[in-house]
């Protein structure tokens, strides 16, 4: 007992022979990939965050500007002109789309050929939904590496933790002693797994929660914008061909 004591202190008077670098150093092979893997997930998914945190942001703001001069009264032609050269954000591209086909569809001046109605109608349904699906392909891009990390992060650093346990105890079979001095860097390794599977886990499912409502909530908002432009451009229609 009182061996154990001293061992103890010894190891904790060291005080850099458990750090962080070191315990990565003192690791064998397998438990350095398994700390380099989650090193590099949890960076890459902050990276992941960050750039969608601030994307979405934009989006949202880019939507209200677009939506304010939409329904502001003006001439849909005159926004186009103004918007569909260049479109900025998906919200914008799904108007410029559908005002691209609608004018493939006219002559002379915006005069439809009748009959037609209903096929030009289908068609910028389709344009409209084809430009959606799209877009909300960028918007969801990476999404699932942060639905992977999320759900696998912590039972890679499990792996660790059952690694750094087992070499601990190949220690105490090869040196036959049970000494915290002996057993500590084995556990230490393996904590230091676990805490890195929980680090990269923990970001990566919240992150994952709030970008996927947030996601589906901008794409309800482009649904609704879809189908109100939809009813304007035919009731435009009826009034092209009255």
């Amino acid at each position: 007992m009182g061996a154990d004591v001293v061992s103890a202190t010894a190891l904790a008077g060291s005080g850099e022979s458990l750090s962080l670098i070191a315990l990565f150093l003192r690791a064998d092979f397998i438990v350095k990939v398994v700390i380099l893997s989650l090193l590099l997930a949890s960076i890459w998914s902050w990276a992941i965050i960050v750039d969608k945190f601030m994307r979405m942001r934009r989006l949202g703001g880019d939507a209200d500007r677009f939506e304010n001069e939409f329904w502001s009264g003006g001439s849909l032609e005159e926004l186009y002109e103004r918007v569909g050269a260049q479109p900025t954000d998906p919200m914008t591209l799904l108007f410029a789309s559908a005002m691209r086909e609608w004018r493939r569809s006219t002559k002379r001046g915006g005069v439809l050929e009748k009959g037609l109605q209903a096929g030009l109608q289908a068609r910028i349904g389709q344009v409209m939904q084809l430009t959606m699906s799209r877009e909300m392909e960028r918007v969801e891009r990476y999404m699932g590496f942060l639905a992977t990390v999320g759900s696998t992060a912590t039972f890679v650093g499990l792996f660790g933790t059952v690694w750094g346990i087992m070499n601990s105890f190949e220690s105490i079979a090869a040196t036959k002693n049970t000494s915290l001095a002996v057993v500590a860097p084995g556990i230490a390794e393996a904590l230091f797994a676990t805490a890195l599977g929980l680090v990269a886990a923990i970001p990566a499912v919240v992150a994952y929660n709030k970008f996927s409502a947030d996601i589906g909530r901008y794409g309800a908002r482009l649904e609704a914008f879809a189908a109100e432009f939809t009813a304007i451009l035919s009731r435009q229609l009826e009034e092209e061909v009255a």
